[in-house]
C-alpha cells in the first residue's frame, strides 16, 4: 500500500472531522485570498487608470487624509503649468452627494472635469457621447452606476435638488470611476457651492522628461508660493507613490491583513486541534504500527501528512470559494461601485 493511499484512507475513516477541518482551513484561506486580492485590486485599478491617461504627478493639498479632503484654488493650475518640464495639467473636483434611489438614499461619487481635458481620453463611451465645452445640466455615468440606478442616455437624475440630463455612459479602467457621475467642473463647483475650488491636479510631464525630471517637478510644485511669499501648501507626488500612499488604499490593505491574520490563526488552531484529537484517539493504532516496525519518524510523517492533505483540500476549496464570492459581491449594487469582480493575480 502506498503511503499516500494510507493517508487518504485514514482521513476518509473520519469523514465528518476531516470535512469540518477542511472547511475551517477553507474559510481562513478564502478570507485571505479575497481580502488581500480585493485591496490589491483597488491599488492596481487606480494606478492603471492614472498611468493609462498619462498622469505623471498628482497634486493635492498637503497634510490631508485623502483627495476628498483636499481644497485648493483653481488658479493654482496656472502656476503649475508655468513650471519647467510641465506639459499640461488637468483640474479635478471630487465630491460625494446623496441620491434617492427608490426609497433608499445612497452616496454617489461626483467628478468634475473640464470638458476637453486629457482626463476624458481613457474613457470608453459605450452609449451617447462625452461631455463637450459649453454643456450645462449634462452628465455622463460610469457603466456600473448606470446599471445600478437604471439610468441611461436621455434619462434625468436629481443631485442636490438639480435635475441633470444623462448624455452618455462610459467605461473606465478604474472601478471607482465606473461607479461615478462625471460632469463639467464649473457645474459641480456651482452645485456644491465651491466656486473656484478643486481637490487636485493631474499633471503631465514633458514626454522627454525622465524620472529625475518628474521628481524635480514634484519638488518645484511643493515649493510654490503666493504673492506674499507664503507656501501654497501643495503636495506633489509621482503617480505610483501617490497611489501607494493613498489613505484609503493603506486602510484597505491594513484591514485586509489584520482580518486575514485572524482568519489564518483560527484555521491553524482548528487544524491543530483536529490533529491532537486524532493522535489521542489513535493511541492503540499507533502502538500497533510501532509494534510491527514503524519508526517514530514514519508515524510523525503520517500525522503531518494527513494535516497537509487536509490543508491542501481546504486551500483549494477556499481559493475557489473566494473567487466565486468576490464575483457575486461585485454584482450587488451596494458593493459594485468600489469593488471589482476579479481578484488581483499577484495575491
Amino acid at each position: 500500500m502506498y503511503f499516500t493511499t494510507l493517508l487518504l484512507k485514514n482521513l476518509l475513516r473520519r469523514k465528518t472531522r476531516t470535512l469540518l477541518t477542511a472547511v475551517g482551513v477553507a474559510i481562513a484561506v478564502g478570507a485571505t485570498v479575497a481580502l488581500l486580492g480585493i485591496s490589491d485590486g483597488f491599488e492596481k485599478s487606480m494606478a492603471v487608470s492614472l498611468e493609462f491617461r498619462g498622469t505623471d504627478v498628482i497634486v493635492t493639498a498637503s497634510n490631508v487624509l485623502d483627495q476628498l479632503s483636499s481644497d485648493l484654488d483653481e488658479s493654482v493650475g496656472t502656476a503649475i503649468e508655468a513650471i519647467d518640464g510641465v506639459e499640461e495639467d488637468a483640474t479635478g473636483l471630487i465630491e460625494l452627494a446623496a441620491y434617492l434611489a427608490g426609497s433608499t438614499d445612497r452616496s454617489l461619487l461626483l467628478q468634475g472635469w473640464r470638458p476637453g481635458s486629457f482626463l476624458f481620453d481613457d474613457l470608453e463611451i459605450v452609449a451617447g457621447r462625452t461631455l463637450e465645452p459649453g454643456d450645462r445640466g449634462k452628465v455622463i455615468l460610469g457603466v456600473t452606476l448606470a446599471e445600478n440606478i437604471d439610468r441611461g442616455v436621455g434619462d434625468k437624475i436629481t443631485l442636490q435638488q438639480s435635475e441633470l440630463e444623462v448624455v452618455g455612459v462610459y467605461r473606465s479602467l478604474s472601478v471607482f470611476e465606473n461607479g461615478a457621475v462625471t460632469m463639467p467642473l464649473a457645474e459641480l463647483q456651482e452645485l456644491m457651492f465651491r466656486e473656484g475650488g478643486v481637490t487636485g491636479f493631474n499633471v503631465l510631464a514633458d514626454p522627454e522628461a525622465g524620472n529625475g525630471d518628474v521628481d524635480a517637478i514634484c519638488v518645484a510644485i511643493s515649493e510654490l508660493k503666493d504673492d506674499q511669499g507664503r507656501s501654497l501648501g501643495l503636495s506633489a507626488m509621482p503617480t505610483k507613490e501617490y497611489v501607494s500612499q493613498s489613505a484609503h488604499i493603506r486602510m484597505a490593505h491594513g484591514m485586509a491583513w489584520m482580518t486575514s491574520l485572524i482568519a489564518v490563526l483560527v484555521g491553524a488552531i482548528g487544524t491543530l486541534n483536529t490533529m491532537i484529537m486524532s493522535v489521542i484517539e489513535r493511541i492503540q493504532e499507533i502502538s500497533i504500527l510501532r509494534a510491527i516496525g514503524w519508526r517514530k519518524s514514519r508515524v510523525i510523517r503520517m500525522i503531518v501528512g494527513e494535516a497537509v492533505l487536509i490543508s491542501l483540500l481546504g486551500a483549494v476549496i477556499g481559493a475557489i470559494a473566494a473567487a466565486g464570492l468576490t464575483h457575486w459581491l461585485s454584482s450587488l449594487p451596494a458593493a459594485s461601485n468600489f469593488m471589482e469582480g476579479a481578484i488581483a493575480s499577484s495575491v
